[in-house]
């Protein structure tokens, strides 16, 4: 019998999944996969390692939303496991699981017929994984600092509010920017570095990133006009893509270093990174990820 490992965090969106919990294992045991079952803590989950051991598992699938994979994904690297990961969205904010479009019952084949991927993964400064996007500037830490309470109750709309909040900050910062070995520099709001084009609940944000291209996308909203900044966040509402807006300024590359002289830290999959500069590696098809 094939054995899988379920993470779960019973935080995540609007707490719920543990309501869930029964018909998942259904699904599961009812295509011959015995699941066994970690639940996360806010606090110290160093007990993670041990229990994959213990569990034997031949995979792991995180249900939560983009913080819960990227935390499964950092404890599984970061200890040495080479094993396929698979994503059950249930959080506020499932921009990856969004992206792979993903059919609960073709979802469930796919894991218990062994159906995976191949994924890059982003690692930042040496040390921090992330599988969808690395940020920083105005609105980027927005993720880590709404109130999970409120999160659960309002959903997206719990970061649109405390992003309003930010708008008294909205000030560009000169970056200086080496990718590939090339320089470049820029005076921009903020910038993201995408795997997937599926960022803050837009679907479509990039039309160059890919999952699988071995090279990680950078967008860097620059310095521009309020009715520049209102028509760029107007294609955006729109699921247009904005690589090539005259107020974006676009790079694709498999490394970057991004430096300011301002204070700035960096967020990774919507959690709390390290101040920049950041240096960024494109690691290409480290992750086999569950997918019809």
């Amino acid at each position: 019998m094939k054995k899988i490992l379920l993470v779960y965090n019973p935080m995540s969106g609007n707490a719920a999944f543990k309501n869930c919990l029964d018909g998942v294992i259904e699904n599961f045991q009812r295509r011959g996969i015995f699941l066994s079952v970690y639940r996360t803590c806010a606090g110290d989950n160093s007990n993670f390692a041990e229990c994959v051991k213990m569990s034997g598992a031949q995979g792991v699938i995180a249900a939560g939303g983009d913080g819960t994979l990227h935390a499964v994904i950092n404890w599984l690297k970061q200890n040495d496991f080479d094993l396929p990961v698979g994503i059950i969205g249930s959080g506020t904010s499932n921009d990856f699981a969004a992206h792979l479009q993903l059919d609960a019952e073709k979802f469930f084949d796919a894991v218990a017929n062994n159906r995976t991927r191949p994924v890059d993964l982003g690692l930042a400064n040496g040390k921090d994984y992330f599988i969808n996007v690395a940020s920083a500037g105005v609105f980027t830490s927005i993720a880590h600092e709404v109130d999970s309470r409120l999160k659960n109750f309002l959903g997206k709309s719990a970061y649109y509010l405390r992003g309003l909040g930010e708008l008294k900050n909205f000030r560009a910062v000169p970056l200086d920017i080496t990718a590939d070995g090339q320089n470049f520099s820029t005076e921009a709001f903020l910038f993201l570095v995408l795997n997937s084009p599926s960022v803050a609940g837009f679907k479509k944000l990039s039309a160059a990133a890919q999952i699988d291209d071995g090279k990680l996308n950078l967008l860097a909203l620059k310095k521009c006009s309020p009715r520049n900044l209102m028509a760029l966040a107007k294609k955006i509402l729109a699921g247009d893509t904005i690589d090539d807006d005259e107020n974006i300024f676009a790079l694709q590359a498999a490394n970057f270093t991004i430096s300011t002289t301002a204070a700035l830290t960096g967020d990774l999959d919507g959690e709390a990174g390290d101040p920049l500069p950041l240096k960024i590696q494109t690691l290409k098809h480290v992750l086999n990820f569950f997918c019809p």
